[in-house]
């Protein structure tokens, strides 16, 4: 028995695609929102780890912000200390100074010059003395130049000859001198003795040797 189709074939076979494209279409659709779906909850997911850690980073931050501050407060307390210490070793080295420093002129002061007046502000010494002559006040800043452990960088200031009447108003003639001179500090002479504390056994022992 022979069948004949006599509906028209090719219009049945065009519904059947187009049917088919619009359910792969659909499906591509569904596929496609699936996709963007799960990108979205793994991106929402990395976000939020992403914010936990940034909240745990700043948490830190301001941690690490409040030490650095009393860190600071501290070393802003010990610099205060530290000053506060040094003016008082300051002030205890200091008072022996005027004793030293007389002693040092009495020993560098050479015969034939006198002292009339010492003024002293901060660590500079001013003098004032009359000499008999120009070498006299030459060996005096020599004295106190190389061979005194308190005293530096001495400096003339004026020199100028005058005529002095004497007892028996005899006239002679003197050089009226003003100069100054920078004292030392303590500190500066115990470490200079400090120094030159290990020359001693030095010596001995390189003498010792030979």
């Amino acid at each position: 028995m022979i069948l004949i189709n006599l509906l028209p074939h090719r219009e049945e076979r065009r519904r059947q695609r187009k049917r088919a494209f619009f359910v792969g279409l659909g499906m591509a659709a569904i596929g496609g929102l699936l996709v963007v779906g799960l990108w979205y909850s793994v991106l929402q997911q990395m976000t939020s780890a992403q914010q936990s850690r940034n909240d745990f980073l700043k948490g830190e931050i301001a941690r690490l912000d409040a030490q650095i501050r009393d860190i600071a407060n501290l070393r802003a307390e010990i610099d205060a200390l530290k000053a506060r210490q040094a003016a008082v070793e300051n002030l205890q080295t200091d008072r022996n100074l005027p004793v030293y420093l007389m002693d040092e002129l009495v020993r560098q002061t050479p015969e034939g010059v006198y002292l009339t007046a010492i003024r002293q502000t901060n660590q500079v010494i001013a003098i004032s003395g009359v000499a008999q002559t120009n070498e006299r006040v030459s060996e005096f800043l020599r004295n106190t130049l190389y061979n005194s452990p308190w005293l530096e960088r001495p400096e003339l200031v004026e020199i100028k000859a005058v005529n002095v009447t004497g007892p028996n108003k005899e006239q002679r003639r003197l050089f009226e001198f003003s100069m100054r001179v920078t004292l030392k500090r303590a500190q500066a002479q115990a470490a200079g003795a400090a120094a030159s504390a290990p020359a001693a056994p030095a010596s001995a022992a390189a003498t010792k040797s030979s």
